[in-house]
């Protein structure tokens, strides 16, 4: 890769012999390097978002949280218990942060207390999805209110709150599975 971007500064330097067309070619080059490099992290590494909304809170404040995703993980590999971002079933262009808490083949009690679903109904989380709720269930449109979210939503596992330093929190999966 290195050789590459050797040989393509080497063809391009030799062919721009204005010092001001070379300083701004090489620049460029540079430029483009860094957006890609940005592109490819956020998009397969991780990245930081900001907290908003009651639904996960005391885990997370209801704003001006900041915290860490990671998307080296295979949705298949999440477990009860961890929060994880999707994107959301009811608006595509929004991100969501839940804890998940059923898995392919799980049944689940929807609502146990009637408040949210109109009945207390059990649903077999099919293959391939996530039942996901949020801590602050009666502030949060989670599983409940659209259904076992599928797998392919799935950007990411959120693995610490960053901001404030203060709140600095490594999240660890603390849930116990009673069978």
């Amino acid at each position: 890769m290195l050789n590459i971007w050797r040989t393509a500064y080497g063809k391009l330097s030799s062919k721009l012999t204005r010092p001001v067309l070379k300083k701004f070619a090489l620049r460029s080059l540079g430029t483009f390097n860094f957006v890609c490099a940005t592109h490819l992290f956020v998009q397969h590494v991780g990245w930081i978002h900001l907290t908003d909304g009651p639904s996960m809170m005391p885990t997370l404040a209801h704003a001006g949280e900041w915290v860490l995703e990671s998307r080296l993980i295979d949705p298949q590999n999440l477990r009860r218990g961890d929060l994880a971002i999707y994107i959301s079933p009811l608006d595509p262009h929004r991100l969501v942060c839940k804890r998940v808490l059923g898995l392919p083949g799980d049944i689940i009690c929807v609502d146990p207390t009637g408040d949210t679903a109109p009945s207390a109904e059990h649903v077999v989380v099919p293959k391939g999805h996530l039942w996901f709720i949020g801590d602050n269930a009666e502030f949060s449109r989670d599983s409940r209110t659209y259904g076992p979210v599928s797998m392919g939503l799935v950007r990411g596992k959120l693995v610490a709150k960053v901001w404030p330093p203060s709140a600095f929190t490594v999240f660890q999966n603390n849930f116990n599975y009673i069978d």
